[in-house]
């Protein structure tokens, strides 16, 4: 990782665009630092870059190619699902929470058990970092509440009209996929037209998402985060799940 710029707290981001893949051999890391400073991230996310890394190393900074993205005017509802959210609607004990406790949602996404993966990306810095972006507003967490327990849900970052998938859990059958659902509803009533998965996987592909060049992604993210008529009331409830049935 020689070619790998170390940034300090006063220094920008490499761009994407332009200064894709230092490394051959780390496709898609752009950058790397000691730590996460006040600032940086969403400064990051403006440019299209994630952090992504364990708590063993540096802070590393990352655009890959291609990169992964669900259009919610795209969301597979299944059937299945469908029936899942009509019994969910209807469930009188059952809820949506959006920014009712953005750190619970955040620990419970570190602290999930995931299939082929072992630890967790989350660190306390993460933790610590994205709470300030939720207290500026550009942070957000949608929970899933049975009652008083917290069952699923999901934190994401938002910036103007670009969404940015961060972390799902889910401890009830399909509560993980009903938060996302919310939120792609929500993007559709907003004119939010895209939603950055940032990574390739299967499950995502399931639920209608796709990737795309990492070229097409930056123009995009560019124009979406321009769009400043796009308000952000993050206050809605479960019967924002009417819009798939």
């Amino acid at each position: 990782m020689s070619n790998i710029r170390l940034l300090g707290g006063n220094d920008s981001f490499p761009n994407p665009l332009y200064e894709a893949d230092p490394d051959p051999s780390a496709p898609g890391l752009i950058a790397m630092s000691d730590r996460i400073y006040s600032g940086q991230l969403l400064a990051a996310y403006q440019l299209g870059i994630f952090p992504w890394y364990s708590g063993n190393q540096p802070v590393l900074w990352w655009s890959p190619n291609p990169r992964m993205v669900l259009k919610p005017a795209q969301f597979k509802c299944h059937e299945s699902l469908k029936k899942t959210i009509r019994q969910f609607i209807e469930e009188p004990n059952k809820e949506i929470v959006v920014d009712g406790d953005f750190g619970a949602v955040v620990r419970s996404c570190a602290t999930s058990a995931r299939k082929d993966q072992d630890g967790t990306w989350i660190t306390p810095e993460i933790l610590d970092s994205y709470t300030a972006l939720h207290k500026q507003g550009h942070a957000h967490s949608i929970a899933i509440h049975d009652g008083p327990l917290l069952v699923g849900g999901l934190y994401c970052v938002a910036i103007s009209g670009m969404i940015f998938g961060e972390s799902m859990f889910t401890r009830q059958k399909d509560a993980s996929k009903i938060a996302l659902a919310a939120l792609c509803a929500w993007c559709q009533q907003n004119g939010v037209e895209m939603i950055d998965c940032q990574q390739e996987t299967n499950h995502l592909s399931t639920l209608g998402a796709k990737p795309i060049s990492r070229e097409i992604f930056l123009e995009t993210l560019q124009a979406c985060i321009k769009q400043s008529n796009i308000e952000i009331p993050w206050a809605f409830n479960k019967e924002i799940l009417n819009h798939w049935l």
